[in-house]
């Protein structure tokens, strides 16, 4: 025999009323009982219907989210770890998340944000494409709370929250570390600029030899798209013209083609080159020596939006805010 609301509050010793509030999450109840009707579903093992809970309160209890997965890089892991920590608030507020791939492509984010606005979502969550500039366009959005997750509109935002990491001052820790370590000639391989987290990771590179009072070389700054094979071009170029002693690397594929060329050319890390890379990946800490890197925290970039969206559908009034994480250097062997 199917399990029924009754049956939950009769568990709990509650009132149905108060089982449906704390499903809906229509009136404030505490955080005690709360608990206590969570523990008693748990136990009966009773699962809401979707369905009559949307007509009831006039609610999907769905969030959209739109990614820019390429197959040619590495973001899918680190997007999908943002996914996975927005879930794991979602689920346990009631909410279900869909999810959207704009391939890093203008054309097809629209389309998804179109696909969405079908959907009768009740907010979404997105990293924007390069292509900023369209998401103030009349009408594109429904009639939802939009955060922006690791990365944010160019300009005066008014159209959501965004969580970001501290893509500044994570670039500046690492020049400055390099410094300190001896090198001064360090170079700077990146994507192409226009996306606000890696146009401050270039802010921060210029920061920190500014106040190191290293003088800033144009020479060896090098950005194209964010491949391998452009990783060890750039660097084979950098090392073999301009004898950079360091590199730090704002994209990780990038890296990988970095590390490419260093073997290819029997160059010795640390004693030769230094060089720290954007992200932990698993590959970075098994490589020999083990590369230093700097982390974004991007399960809980995916936490944080998660909440900021709770709380925005909560309280839609009010300025949007932009939340910062910190992106942190994780010093191994590689300088």
């Amino acid at each position: 025999m199917a399990v029924r609301i009754k049956d939950v509050a009769k568990h709990a010793g509650v009132s149905t009323a108060t089982v449906s509030h704390v499903i809906n999450k229509t009136r404030f109840v505490s955080k005690e009982v709360e608990t206590k009707v969570q523990l008693a579903m748990e136990e009966l093992k009773y699962i809401p219907n979707p369905v009559a809970r949307s007509l009831r309160s006039k609610k999907s209890f769905i969030i959209g989210l739109i990614v820019p997965i390429q197959n040619s890089d590495n973001s899918n892991h680190f997007f999908m770890s943002i996914a996975n920590g927005i879930e794991s608030v979602l689920r346990s507020s009631g909410y279900h998340l869909l999810l959207s791939n704009s391939q890093e492509n203008i054309e097809e984010e629209i389309r998804c944000i179109k696909m969405f606005n079908t959907q009768n979502i009740d907010g979404l969550i997105l990293a924007p494409t390069e292509g900023v500039s369209y998401l103030d366009k009349e009408g594109l959005f429904g009639d939802y709370p939009i955060v922006f997750v690791d990365r944010k509109l160019k300009g005066k935002n008014k159209l959501g929250d965004s969580i970001v990491s501290d893509s500044v001052e994570g670039t500046y820790n690492g020049v400055k570390a390099l410094v300190e370590k001896g090198y001064h000639k360090i170079g700077f391989i990146s994507e192409q600029l226009g996306l606000t987290s890696v146009d401050e990771r270039m802010e921060g590179y210029k920061k920190a030899l500014a106040d190191c009072r290293v003088p800033y070389d144009e020479s060896i700054v090098m950005i194209g798209e964010g491949t391998s094979e452009n990783g060890y071009l750039f660097s084979q170029r950098m090392i073999a013209e301009s004898k950079v002693d360091a590199i730090l690397a704002a994209n990780n594929m990038m890296g990988k083609g970095i590390i490419k060329y260093v073997r290819e050319a029997h160059l010795l890390i640390p004693q030769q080159l230094g060089l720290i890379v954007f992200d932990d990946y698993e590959w970075t800490e098994v490589m020999d020596p083990p590369l230093s890197v700097i982390r974004q925290q991007s399960f809980e970039l995916g936490k944080r939006a998660a909440e900021i969206m709770m709380s925005r559908i909560q309280n839609p009034k009010g300025k949007f805010e932009e939340y910062r994480l910190p992106a942190e250097l994780i010093v191994r062997g590689s300088f």
